[in-house]
């Protein structure tokens, strides 16, 4: 399917006027999150994969330019330019999975104009919900903790099927164990994890009935016990287990989705360890996000897993990320915007981590200057080809896991707060260009 027209207008009205105007020589944009990110110490990047694959098929169908005729705003000569229209460009990137902060480039377009115009709109759409989802996930595994099992079970809550997909690959890649959508687990190899829906409890006489059903129908049984009375669910769970025991299997766990879970989680701990079922874990869900993870463990909460849904696929304490677009180089030198509180930073660039005792500190230069460290943009595609295979997702997982719980405690830290530092500077031959830039660009 075609997504060339997964755009907005303005992008086709000026690409329309550029091409009018035989002004189509290279031009570079940067892709980044204007800071500052409440309640964000830093980011996860993602949505690099979904990119590069909208940028390698991208073309205009006919019955894409069968509809932009019907507009009656472009004639046929650009009609015709747009039905052998393909992405030529290059591509820098941050790779995925990386902790970012806001203000350094992620990805840079180097492309002729019309081609990078085009693109924009799709590309922050990806990069945006994608990287807003992964660095959600990754506070949510911060809250959890390392030993949890953390699974994603938004997508009836996402906004959109396409949401849906995108947040469970990207909870994924910053390190949750699986999710409970089916189609991306298809699409991406995710574990796919899933339970029991109270339904399923009050379709039977009873819930020790529907209990026994569903143990006797699934080899690795986890039971809800909270769809009438917690108490009593846990009875006929108990009593489940204890037969499982007897064929030689076993309970995997009860989930708990409602109430005052912290209270819950103690009181069923202490009775399944007084029943000798040490191994029966308790996995709990019903709107959880950090905030509510951290406030259950202070509780003395006790739970080896946690179901995440809505608070994770609409990042609900953050629903939008300020990721833009911008030109900063093309055929007559180094571009900027001025307008108050957003300004840019001009010309080709390069991102260098230099990283102290686990302690990140980026610096973002121009490209041709040597750093400290190791650079983050890589080029990862050109002449419209990506230079690199899709990754491992579950090799990217691990490593980002891995990247997550290794920040120092400052960068961890999931207490709001609403403007955040980051630790970022810009070298002073690029702060040297901005300077000209601004005395020279009108």
């Amino acid at each position: 399917m075609s997504q060339a027209l997964l755009t907005d207008l303005y992008e086709l009205t000026m690409a329309y006027s550029y091409f009018k105007r035989g002004m189509n020589s290279p031009a570079t944009f940067d892709l980044f999150v204007r800071p500052p990110v409440p309640n964000r110490r830093f980011l996860v990047f993602a949505g690099l994969e979904s990119a590069l694959s909208y940028l390698e098929n991208l073309h205009f169908d006919d019955d894409d330019l069968a509809y932009l005729d019907t507009l009656g705003l472009f004639d046929r000569d650009f009609l015709d330019y747009l039905s052998r229209f393909r992405f030529q460009g290059e591509v820098w990137s941050v790779s995925e999975g990386e902790i970012v902060f806001p203000g350094e480039p992620l990805i840079t377009i180097e492309a002729p104009r019309i081609e990078a115009q085009i693109v924009e709109t799709f590309l922050l759409n990806t990069v945006n919900y994608e990287t807003l989802i992964a660095s959600k996930a990754a506070r949510v595994l911060l809250a959890a903790g390392k030993e949890a099992s953390v699974v994603d079970f938004s997508p009836r809550r996402d906004h959109g099927a396409d949401a849906a997909i995108k947040a469970a690959r990207a909870s994924y890649l910053a390190g949750f164990d699986g999710t409970s959508n089916v189609l991306a687990g298809k699409l991406f190899g995710l574990p796919v994890v899933g339970t029991m829906a109270h339904s399923y409890v009050m379709s039977f006489p009873d819930e020790g009935a529907a209990f026994r059903a569903f143990a006797e129908d699934h080899p690795r049984p986890i039971l809800l016990i909270d769809t009438y009375d917690l108490t009593r669910g846990l009875e006929n769970a108990i009593a489940v287990a204890k037969e499982l025991q007897a064929k030689g299997r076993s309970l995997v766990g009860v989930r708990i989705d409602s109430g005052d879970l912290a209270e819950a989680t103690r009181m069923v701990r202490r009775r399944l360890d007084a029943a000798g079922l040490h191994d029966v874990k308790i996995f709990i869900s019903g709107d959880l996000d950090e905030y509510r993870i951290e406030a259950f463990k202070a509780q003395g909460g006790v739970a080896w897993g946690y179901g995440v849904g809505t608070r994770l696929g609409t990042s609900y304490d953050l629903p939008a990320l300020g990721g833009v677009y911008k030109l900063v180089e093309d055929d007559a030198g180094p571009r900027i915007k001025k307008s108050p509180g957003k300004h840019t930073l001009p010309g080709k660039k390069q991102v260098w981590r230099l990283e102290d005792d686990g302690h990140p500190s980026d610096r973002i230069t121009l490209r041709e200057e040597t750093g400290e460290g190791r650079p983050l943009l890589r080029q990862v595609m050109r002449q419209g080809r990506r230079l690199v295979p899709p990754p491992d997702l579950k090799k990217l997982r691990e490593a980002t896991r891995e990247r997550i719980f290794s920040l120092p405690e400052a960068l961890k830290d999931l207490s709001p707060v609403e403007n955040p530092t980051y630790p970022v500077t810009v070298s002073p031959r690029l702060l040297s260009l901005q300077n000209e830039a601004f005395l020279e660009n009108s």
